[in-house]
């Protein structure tokens, strides 16, 4: 089997997975750290918005997107995909929500199942870098500006009409300045320069 057959059998991730050391120290070891990730991605699915530390939001992030990639591509009758939506899922009624409702929203969609943001940071305090992951088409609002709907707003349409004046008064002194200089008779001006070069000054 070739390199092209092996990655038909594994799920392709729709996000970069940077190969960074995670800071993800548990007091009950690789256990404790493990179910802290199963309870992170358990959230995420009943919440579809949760705010946490970035450390664990990005490592988390990479399970949620191939719990729900396995169960776009194999379906509710997969072993496989069920006993791996059984392990990261704790509430098992998300199983059902996992494929009657999260499968039929991303079966069709090209980017990424989730989206991670970063938080804003708490001041003053101790500074832990947290950020926001998200299920995509969440019924909360949107958290990242729309600046295609502001163009229209009022002080929006007073900053553009000011800078078009600013701009009209600055195009028509430079107009009015060039025709000043080209309206200017030559004769003149050599006349000028030549009344303002000092006299020859003899020596004896």
């Amino acid at each position: 089997m070739n390199q092209a057959d092996v990655s038909k059998l594994i799920s392709q991730l729709r996000i970069a997975v940077r190969p960074n050391k995670r800071h993800l120290k548990n007091v009950y070891g690789p256990e404790g750290r493990l179910l802290k990730l199963r309870k992170t991605v358990t959230a995420l699915v009943k919440h579809e918005r949760i705010e946490l530390f970035y450390n664990r939001a990005d490592e988390a992030r990479g399970y949620a997107e191939l719990l729900i990639s396995n169960a776009i591509r194999y379906g509710d009758r997969h072993k496989a995909t069920m006993n791996l939506a059984d392990y990261w899922l704790l509430d098992k009624q998300l199983v059902h929500k996992l494929f009657k409702v999260l499968v039929p929203r991303f079966e069709n969609s090209n980017l990424s199942y989730t989206r991670m943001l970063k938080a804003p940071r708490e001041y003053p305090g101790i500074y832990y870098k947290k950020s926001v992951l998200e299920l995509r088409g969440n019924p909360f609002p949107v958290l990242t500006p729309d600046n295609n709907q502001t163009r229209n707003l009022l002080h929006n349409v007073l900053l553009d009409e000011a800078r078009k004046e600013f701009r009209r008064e600055k195009l028509a002194n430079m107009a009015n300045k060039l025709a000043a200089e080209t309206a200017t008779p030559p004769s003149s001006i050599q006349g000028a320069t030549t009344e303002n070069q000092p006299e020859n000054i003899k020596v004896m």
